[in-house]
């Protein structure tokens, strides 16, 4: 099973850039299956119904949330009737799920939704809650797990990969932006603690800087605005599932401009000790 994974897409550059690149990667990467993060996608906070249908038309499977899914209204009819999913660690009887499972190919394929404490709204443990989703998962047969881990501490990140290794097959950060070149396969998980955006790469985290920049210099809250002309890419993660076990992953990124990068194979590390 070959899975991609797309980091946090932002505003109208971001879904461009799916649109652009995601049929032809699809078919290059021989992708089975496509996740991607969709809480910024609705110019940079939020989804609405126009925006997933555009994603899903695109080729994406399925999407995941995090602290801004609920900042368009419609998302909470959209959970029901779409394959969505938001933070599983949510308190219980707040709309939509966390955890999906989906019929790929031959196999099962369980999608855990799950976001960090540091900097986050107030949600129960993350910690707690994935170890008792994740029991229930590997009780019912699931051999092929991957953790959205929606969390601006990476701190938070590593520590679920520690917890999880060797309970899940995948464990990818997203929600700072900012992609990191730490892509491992560590006892047959695969993980990196931030894929990166898909949107504008010549701003301040997809946003226009100009706002960015007056908040540090004054301290004064101000409108976040998505440009609709820049510089963008498209960050994702390929990964091959066996058995449930990651045993290859890499990165892909797309440039507005055309080229096609494929960079930062994962480190496959040992079960001993080095």
């Amino acid at each position: 099973m070959r899975i991609g994974f797309i980091g946090d897409i932002v505003g109208r550059p971001g879904r461009r850039m799916v649109r652009q690149f995601l049929p032809k990667l699809r078919e290059s990467e021989t992708l089975d299956f496509v996740i991607a993060n969709y809480e910024n996608a609705s110019h940079g906070f939020g989804l609405t119904e126009k925006n997933a249908k555009e994603l899903f038309a695109a080729g994406i499977d399925a999407m995941t949330g995090g602290n801004h899914t609920w900042d368009k209204k419609e998302i909470k009819g959209l959970l029901e009737s779409m394959p969505l999913l938001r933070p599983v660690n949510y308190p219980e009887g707040v709309p939509g799920r966390g955890v999906r499972t989906f019929q790929v190919g031959e196999e099962r394929l369980a999608v855990v939704n799950l976001m960090g404490h540091y900097g986050m709204p107030m949600v129960d443990n993350p910690f707690i809650v994935v170890n008792r989703v994740v029991e229930v998962l590997r009780a019912e047969g699931v051999a092929n797990i991957l953790v959205d881990m929606h969390a601006e501490a990476t701190s938070e990140k590593r520590a679920l990969l520690m917890m999880l290794k060797d309970k899940v097959s995948a464990i990818f950060g997203t929600h700072t932006h900012v992609g990191t070149d730490d892509l491992v396969i560590d006892h047959g998980c695969a993980y990196v603690t931030d894929v990166g955006l898909t949107g504008c790469r010549d701003n301040v985290i997809g946003m226009d800087a100009k706002v960015p920049i007056e908040r540090f210099l004054t301290g004064l809250p101000g409108r976040f605005e998505v440009p609709d002309k820049c510089r963008a890419i498209l960050q994702m993660v390929v990964v091959e599932f066996k058995e449930g076990r990651a045993v290859s992953a890499y990165k892909v990124r797309a440039y507005g401009e055309g080229e096609v990068e494929r960079t930062l194979k994962a480190r496959i590390e040992a079960r001993g000790e080095a």
